[in-house]
């Protein structure tokens, strides 16, 4: 039994000896959780960034402006996709993708250790250990998907998406749970909780890295670099298909710009609609339906990720048993957790209040929600965390904190309301998520059939899709107001928007890793990944830029306006590259 992180003997009998699961390689398995865990502390962090610095002092958050908030987030998520060229440099020469991969998940548990400690320096430490980090794992970990099927190429697209239900797994998990505990029970909680996770994966995939045999080690590297070893090598030597498919590499690329500029800002200015221009209070039958929909979200799809890891325990406990003991712990972990989460928000209650406070006469109704039983006549001092004139967010605090905070309120309990809930403002990004598990099976089997379009096709459909969304987003906002900082529109404007977002992201995302894998030269292969993520973080800090101008379109123009930006441009370029298929079928001489 192989349970440390060595390699045996027969390295590679050991990655190929293992059973498949659902028709794949066990070793991509693997991969698949530990880039699960990773999207967890990403996304998770993510969701919460922007809410944190815009949250007022008194709700322990920083008190920023949108657009101060919006810049920052642009340089964070621009440069976490710039340092992937470095990784990726770092790997192919000196360390191997595998070294690689472990040394940025050591520098991101750091990072989010870091972040929540919530102090100003503790804050940009992180941040900058995430943006390092994250240089290392990224790329790397999606070569050495690669290279586990190079000599399978009609199964790589299949592959890579389900690699990238992986990721979008923990981008889901990461968004509900770091989401609802940095909203509902502090910033630091939400923080602390991807550094956790981020850690967990980490130790699994060093102890059950042997079941990759030699692929993402420098060993495998060289022979594959080798012309005399690797067919592949031997056939790039021909120069002129080398450029030509870097040339292919390159205007994918530059495509992928306008659709993560747009995508991105799920993070930014979409996060900031669901926070202040969506009617997230639901009552009556819309909050209990809410509560079992919210459920049903919640332990669905971690039970069809729970199964996916029993089929690897399965296929894997002789070889690999401690790493699969520590992910089986994560699961114990993250199942406590959602279990914690829906009791919680079954306790919740509404209750009508009344305020008053010392320096004023005015009484003012409003509503608490709570978690325990609250008595008719029970006299409360609470704390406006929105600073709303009594009207905002409510926290309950007992006398000796009340030196901490201003705009304290006496009140008193009038009676029970009918069920209420508040939807978290970061609840809205799980559904991306949850569409790319649903759906991404399904785009799978598209990818392996006959009707597989090709690439230049893919990335047009998936331009397009992601502006219709926006036009979705576009049509929501007709009835806010020029300058209005805040409305309550449907909730189904950003659910709409989201699904037509995740069939856009489904065309793009998944198969421009399987391209990047297939077109590019094999001594190239983690710099060309570092490439493809110098896009993404163009199109990131382009993303939160031209998000932070939120203000001052919606005041000149209106909400609308600034959402058609986002539809067009996308659908523009996407019509674009559909015209150039087949210039771009012939420069990528004979890749499928």
């Amino acid at each position: 039994m192989q349970s440390t992180g060595t390699v045996s003997e027969n390295p590679q009998h050991v990655a190929d000896d293992l059973p498949t699961i659902f028709g794949h390689k066990t070793g991509l398995f693997l991969l698949f959780f530990t880039e699960m865990w990773e999207r967890f502390s990403y996304y998770g962090m993510r969701a919460l960034l922007v809410l944190f610095l815009v949250s007022e002092l008194a709700a322990n958050g920083w008190g920023w402006s949108r657009e101060e908030a919006l810049k920052l987030y642009a340089m964070y998520t621009g440069l976490v996709y710039l340092t992937p060229i470095i990784g990726g440099i770092l790997a192919d020469k000196v360390l191997g993708h595998r070294l690689a991969v472990l040394c940025g998940a050591l520098l991101m548990t750091l990072g989010h250790a870091s972040m929540a400690l919530e102090t100003s320096a503790a804050f940009y430490t992180g941040l900058l250990l995430l943006i390092l980090g994250n240089g290392l794992f990224k790329p790397n970990i999606s070569s050495i998907v690669g290279q586990l099927y190079a000599h399978d190429a009609e199964k790589k697209d299949g592959a890579y998406t389900i690699f990238y239900m992986g990721i979008n797994s923990g981008a889901f998990l990461g968004i509900m749970f770091c989401g609802y505990v940095g909203e509902k029970v502090g910033w630091s909680f939400g923080f602390g909780m991807a550094g956790i996770f981020m850690f967990l994966g980490m130790v699994m995939f060093y102890l059950g890295q042997s079941i990759l045999g030699e692929h993402g080690t420098r060993e495998r590297a060289r022979k594959d670099q080798d012309p005399t070893a690797n067919p592949q090598a031997k056939r790039e030597e021909n120069p002129v298909v080398v450029r030509d498919r870097l040339l292919v590499i390159g205007v994918l690329s530059f495509f992928t710009i306008f659709f993560w500029m747009a995508f991105e800002q799920a993070g930014g200015s979409m996060t900031i609609f669901a926070k202040d221009y969506t009617g997230r209070i639901l009552s009556g039958f819309y909050a209990t339906s809410f509560f079992w929909i919210n459920t049903i979200l919640t332990v669905v799809p971690l039970a069809i990720v729970t199964f996916v890891l029993a089929r690897l325990v399965r296929a894997s406990y002789k070889r690999i048993l401690a790493s699969n003991l520590v992910i089986i712990t994560s699961f114990t972990i993250i199942w406590g957790i959602a279990l914690w989460m829906i009791a919680k928000e079954f306790q919740m209650r509404a209750y009508e209040l009344q305020l008053s406070q010392a320096d004023s006469a005015e009484i003012i109704a409003t509503t608490l929600r709570h978690d325990q039983f609250l008595e008719p006549g029970q006299s409360l001092l609470v704390i406006d965390l929105e600073r709303k004139a009594g009207k905002g967010k409510l926290k309950i605090i007992t006398p000796e904190q009340a030196d901490k905070f201003e705009g304290e309120f006496q009140a008193v309990v009038v009676a029970e309301k009918q069920n209420e809930t508040e939807l978290p403002a970061s609840w809205f990004q799980i559904l991306n998520s949850f569409f790319i598990i649903s759906f991404a099976p399904l785009f799978s089997r598209i990818w392996e059939s006959k009707i597989n379009p090709s690439a230049p096709v893919k990335f047009g459909l998936g331009l397009i899709l992601l502006g219709l969304g926006f036009g979705v987003l576009a049509i929501g906002s007709t009835g806010i107001r020029q300058g209005d900082a805040s409305a309550s529109v449907s909730i189904w404007w950003l659910v709409i928007a989201y699904w037509f977002h995740t069939m856009g992201e489904l065309c793009v995302s998944p198969v421009g890793l399987s391209y990047v894998s297939k077109l590019a030269p094999v001594r190239f292969v983690g710099l060309m990944f570092g490439v493809w993520f110098l896009a993404t973080a163009i199109a990131n800090y382009l993303a939160g830029w031209s998000g932070s101008f939120i203000d001052k379109i919606s005041e000149e123009y209106g909400l609308t306006a600034f959402f058609l930006i986002y539809t067009f441009i996308p659908a523009a370029a996407g019509l674009i590259i559909c015209l150039m298929n087949g210039w771009m079928k012939k420069k990528m001489h004979g890749i499928e």
